[in-house]
């Protein structure tokens, strides 16, 4: 039993058999498709998380903007 499956398994199919098919290449071109939205997607909302982590949404010291305090008090010169 086992000598059948193994020499079954060595055969496999003849090339005249085997061919590329449009059904697997539009099922690969969906994947990535889905791929790439779901990478996009991440990132959006990663800028989403960071957009609020640098208004002080989770706890933290608001993030200041270029040219303002972070304190809230006004610049000193040196």
């Amino acid at each position: 039993m086992l000598t059948l499956l193994i020499t079954a398994a060595n055969e496999g199919p003849a090339p005249e058999d085997v061919k590329a098919g449009w059904v697997a290449l539009i099922i690969f071109l969906l994947l990535a498709l889905a791929v790439a939205f779901l990478g996009w997607s991440l990132v959006r909302q990663l800028r989403k998380a960071q957009a609020a982590k640098d208004a002080g949404a989770y706890g933290d010291e608001p993030v200041a903007e270029a040219g303002e305090p972070a304190n809230g008090d006004s610049p000193t010169s040196v």
